[in-house]
């Protein structure tokens, strides 16, 4: 049997922009596990060619940062389709940031993107079989802060 070789390179397809607006940070103190934050989130978009619609108010985000000051999301929010179906998005990601640029990221400023490592890797589910083929992929995320938005550019590794 002749061997195949791995791939060279993971290829992906952009799926499409994530905009999230943070509407609360509340501290919740340092645990055993860390420093941790919960934020409620407000709503936003998602904007692509094979989906979009409106990010439905009422998803979280309960952040953990590591002793080494690196924070992780884990977010829940829920995506309503331009066509009515409802799409649970869920993600835990990483944002590594010297501490001047995080105290900027968190009083709100803009910051360029490339002065900090914010990447996701976000999963989808729906019972709507329009969209069942979300529940078979793979997504990673490249983010940035805009103030009080987080936007993610999501893509479907093949």
């Amino acid at each position: 049997m002749t061997a195949v070789p791995p791939p060279a390179r993971l290829d992906h397809r952009f799926l499409g922009t994530l905009a999230i607006e943070v509407e609360r940070p509340m501290p919740a103190g340092v645990t055993p596990v860390g420093n941790r934050r919960f934020d409620m989130l407000r709503g936003g978009t998602f904007t692509g060619p094979r989906l979009s619609g409106i990010i439905l108010p009422g998803g979280n985000d309960s952040l953990t940062q590591r002793a080494d000051g690196a924070w992780h999301p884990d977010v829940r929010v829920l995506l309503e389709t331009h066509d009515g179906a409802r799409v649970l998005i869920y993600y835990r990601g990483i944002r590594t940031a010297s501490q001047e640029v995080s105290d900027r990221l968190l009083a709100g400023e803009q910051v360029p993107w490339t002065d900090y490592y914010l990447r996701n890797a976000p999963w989808f589910e729906t019972g709507d079989p329009r969209y069942a083929w979300l529940n078979g992929i793979m997504t990673v995320g490249v983010g940035r802060r805009e103030g009080m938005m987080v936007i993610y550019e999501i893509f479907e590794i093949l």
